[in-house]
């Protein structure tokens, strides 16, 4: 089996720690089949186990669970188990070392490299079966030498992601180093190597979780013990996406683990904060990641590193009355959600009210009796109250079981509601359960995409499948359901389920009972344990169970317990057979996004024997958005049939031209659950059925952008620049100063302004790359800058009528910002003539795709800066507003004016000179002559006196 030697993680206070991967051989039936082949795999739901310590706190003992994968090789002489080990102690501040791995961990961007070798358990060093060495051992390092020369080579792929990450170096020490970086929604990895065998021996795929580390609350000196009463059973929380960070409350000490139990701490009070008696009180526990919330004579109190505080009126609880509190049981690392809002973490209520809690400690009244009786029409004079509140294997739902009577006296109706976090809906279930009116029962939902639960009392299991449309009580061999006539008359304490459908039933004497989801009966298993032993059952971070012992000592002792050869045992017994050899499939993800035009095409296969009629269902569930196509072959040869099916889930809605856009897109989006199954199903089957998500909308990991820029290529600098007023579309009084943030618009591309451009739109999620994109988009310069054109004209692109501009559209939405007035919800094309006016077709095409050739191209007087936000136009595109800004710096040289134009420009200059002077000339010189023979004064001439 593949050894991992792994990583470690930040701490909170960035300090180098040291985790402990534990990976443990997981039993047979967790064996994980070729691709394709039908398995639930619960490393799918990410299971975090890490206890931190900071090195100057010293004995660093953190843990990071890691989910096994199958490791069973048929090896000479019996059957072989190549075996991961255990992450152990580091060398130094750097450098870390797990169950097969020394891993380094690079601060700067939580890099691991993870060290993979191989081991023989009959081989194997002790510390290699144990989980803590931290180096291959000389038969591992030959081993790992001989397979590599084979040509093996181990390459970690993540499951969410589809991302691979294999080793750059060669082989040292028998080990191979792979790079890994740690991310938080996609821990899951899978260790593959190659198809080589050594002694008819292989290496299956292993699994492992490479998470971030949650911290344990350390004990504090002087601090008091909480627990359950005198002589209860135990009582468990754990993390729905860290099945191994758990919290165990029994009648003498409450424990925390983040490991499944290979180490734990108590959780203990300060002096003085509870009573003797209330301390000695829990009613319930949750384990969150805002703490550990306990229930106490009604109050809900709150443990965390600030401390032990009672929780009530300041942060909108009540500061009593509470009769129950309740967390998720399944983890779904995706979701989708269309009010964008975040889900809630656990749920509180009383008789009448329930609250529900979110990140950062904040609580909210989900809604009262009185208001649910006007919701479901209730009589306003009966008597209804809060039975339980349960989460359901829906992501985004709550299951809220009521009960309600008239006069309650002797019965009462107990009928579920289910409420969707995302559309704020309510809707009956069609559950109605008669009981007497002081009965008490507790609810689990069961993973799959239709809601089904399982419901008990104190000696009877109650089941509802497939969206309640089977039901029954479980029935036992002895022909009856009351499970106490079967074990000593003890009742029930813990049901516990799993991802892979199986169901068992712990009785208070420790006797199990087990049944596996879609079937009606139970048997009884093996005794494991003796009868007064405190003890869970609970699932562990390597897919398997264990049983967990509380001891009168005051310590914990946990011990793997093989369901799987106990079934089979029991089945061999009872001659219980799989009515099919083989369920396949091609589901390689939990979640899947379709966005707009997208399909999503699948396969599964059903191998049964002749004449049974066996078939593959497929089931949804949530909003009707999604057509389907089942295309079905069948093949016979030998005795057995093999029948497919190929199932599309599409979406075939027009969005464009419609008068409210938003509100289509909104209708036709939100998340489906899906799931494939057998027709027919029983005990010794591998899995009941495969879940999956099918998320419509928009995925907030996909973005375009123009191809050809970067923030590389240029002297990283923010600076200003002005833009002349008549370069504006606005045409404004002034010239424009605008600043140039590079961090936001990129490095511009520089281009000579008689080149002409065409912005290719690229699409990228967080894988990188997808395609370029086809669909029409426009583009516009976000300073408002209108001194380009298109080389396109409407006639050229062929339009019909007068196509859309950003003049028009100005012009129609005066009232919206520039970014508004143009867009996919108002878009309507130019290529019909039932639509527009004929207009003018010579004007610019403002419009670009991949294939129509138009181009930018700029003016040839005079250089500048421009900022343009490119947009998706087309309607039928994608959910997603995909925009994305590209800067486009134009130089050159400005073209002097013609010589001839100069001159002749200069010539009539002169000429008008030059006539103006000869005409001042005449105009003086007549002045002039008239001056000189009509002198202005005439003399006076003097008379003679006779």
């Amino acid at each position: 089996m593949w050894r991992t030697h792994g990583p470690g993680a930040h701490s909170r206070s960035a300090q180098p720690t040291n985790h402990q991967i534990s990976l443990l051989n997981r039993p047979a039936h967790h064996a994980q089949p070729v691709e394709g082949s039908e398995v639930v795999k619960p490393c799918i739901f990410p299971s975090w186990a890490s206890h931190l310590n900071p090195w100057q706190m010293g004995n660093p003992q953190g843990y990071c669970s890691l989910y096994s994968g199958p490791c069973q090789i048929p090896g000479l002489g019996g059957s072989k188990r190549f075996t991961p080990a255990k992450m152990s102690k580091p060398r130094h501040h750097h450098h870390h070392h797990a169950m097969v791995l020394p891993a380094r961990h690079f601060f700067n961007n939580l890099t691991q490299v993870i060290s993979v070798w191989v081991y023989d358990p009959e081989n194997a060093d002790p510390d290699e079966l144990l989980g803590s060495a931290e180096e291959p051992s000389i038969n591992s390092i030959v081993l790992s030498t001989q397979m590599a020369t084979l040509g093996q080579k181990p390459v970690i792929h993540t499951i969410l992601k589809r991302k691979a990450y294999l080793s750059n170096e060669k082989m040292k020490k028998g080990t191979w180093h792979v790079m890994v970086p740690m991310t938080r929604d996609d821990a899951l990895k899978e260790i593959r190597g190659n198809q080589v065998t050594f002694q008819d021996c292989f290496i299956a795929d292993f699994l492992i979780l490479l998470t971030f580390p949650l911290l344990t609350i350390p004990e504090i000196p002087g601090s008091l013990p909480i627990s359950s009463p005198r002589g209860s059973q135990l009582m468990v929380s754990w993390d729905a996406c860290v099945v191994a960070s758990v919290v165990l409350v029994a009648d003498m000490e409450t424990f925390q683990t983040n490991d499944s139990f290979r180490t734990w701490t108590r959780i203990r009070v300060p002096p003085g904060s509870l009573s003797d008696a209330e301390r000695q009180s829990v009613a319930d526990v949750i384990v969150s990641r805002d703490g550990i919330f306990f229930l106490i004579n009604g109050v809900l109190y709150q443990k965390s590193f600030r401390g032990f505080v009672k929780l009530g009126r300041i942060l909108n609880l009540p500061d009593g009355g509470i009769t129950g509190i309740s967390s998720r049981k399944w983890c779904w690392v995706k979701y989708l959600s269309k009010a964008k809002e975040r889900r809630s973490n656990f749920a509180v209520w009383t008789e009448n009210e329930i609250y529900l809690e979110y990140i950062l400690l904040k609580f909210a009244r989900l809604v009262t009796t009185t208001e649910l009786k006007n919701i479901l029409n209730l009589s306003v004079t009966a008597t209804l109250t809060i039975h339980s509140v349960e989460y359901t294997g829906h992501p985004l739902e709550i299951a809220v079981f009521l009960s309600y009577c008239t006069v309650c006296t002797v019965t009462k109706k107990i009928f579920l509601v289910i409420y969707n976090e995302d559309t704020k809906q309510w809707v009956s279930q069609d559950l109605t359960l008669d009981a007497p009116i002081d009965s008490v029962f507790i609810s689990h939902f069961i993973f799959s995409a239709l809601p089904g639960l399982i419901l008990w009392n104190k000696h009877s299991i109650y089941y509802y499948y497939h969206n309640f449309t089977f039901t029954g009580i479980l029935q036992t061999p002895a022909g009856h359901g009351n499970l106490s006539m079967l074990s000593n008359d003890s009742i029930i304490h813990e049901v516990f389920i799993d991802y892979y459908g199986n169901i068992l039933v712990k009785m208070e004497n420790n006797v199990i009972f087990y049944s596996k989801i879609n079937t009606g009966d139970a048997v009884k298993l093996h005794l494991w344990t003796n009868n007064t032993t405190r003890a869970l059952i609970l699932l562990s971070t390597s897919g398997y169970t264990y049983f967990l012992y509380a001891l009168d000592n005051g310590t914990i002792q946990i011990q793997d317990y093989p369901l799987s050869l106990e079934t089979r045992s029991i089945a061999f017994k009872t001659q219980d057979k799989c009515p099919y050899l083989a369920f396949h499939n091609n589901v390689a993800r939990v979640f899947y996004f379709l966005d707009k035009g997208e399909t999503l095409t699948l396969w599964t296969q059903i191998i049964y024997p002749e004449n049974t009629g066996l078939y593959v269902v497929v089931e949804s569930y949530g909003p009707k958005i999604l057509e389907e196509s089942h295309d079905i072959s069948f093949e016979a040869a030998f005795g057995h049939c093999t029948k497919t099916l190929t199932v599309t889930f599409y979406q075939n809605v027009d969005y464009e031209g419609i008068y409210d856009y938003f509100e289509m897109q909104h209708n036709n989006t939100g998340l489906v659950m899906v799931q494939l199954r057998p027709s027919e199903y029983s005990k010794t089957c591998p899995i009941a059925q495969k879940v999956f998500q099918i998320a419509v909308g928009c995925d907030d990991k996909k973005f375009i952008a123009v191809k050809g820029f970067s923030k590389k290529e240029c002297h990283h600098h923010d600076f200003s620049y002005v833009i002349e007023k008549s370069y504006l579309r606005h045409q404004p009084s002034k010239n424009l100063k605008v600043r140039y943030i590079w961090k936001k618009y990129g490095c511009p591309l520089r281009l000579d302004f008689t080149e002409k451009f065409q912005p290719v739109v690229q699409l990228f999620d967080d894988n990188g790359y997808v395609k370029d994109v086809g669909a029409n988009f426009i583009v516009w310069e976000i300073h408002g800058r209108d001194d380009y054109s298109f080389n396109n004209t409407m006639a050229q692109s062929g339009c019909l009528h007068e196509a859309q501009t950003w003049k028009s559209m100005i012009e129609l939405n005066k009232h919206l910002p520039l970014e508004e007035v143009w867009g996919p919800e108002n878009y309507i094309h130019c290529f019909s003539y039932a639509m527009g006016k004929p207009g003018d077709l010579n004007q610019p095409y403002e419009i670009i795709n991949s294939s129509n050739g138009n181009h930018i191209f700029w003016p040839l007087g005079h250089s500048g800066i421009y900022v343009f936000r490119v947009k998706i136009l087309d309607p039928n595109y994608s959910f997603c507003n995909l925009t994305a800004m590209f800067a486009i710096e134009t130089f050159g040289l400005i073209p002097s004016p013609s010589v001839y134009l100069v001159a002749s420009f200069l010539f009539v200059l002169m000429l008008l000179v030059f006539t103006i002077l000869v005409l001042s000339y005449f105009r003086y010189v007549r002045i002039y002559r008239q001056y000189i023979y009509k002198p202005p004064h005439k003399p006076q001439r003097k008379h003679k006196k006779n």
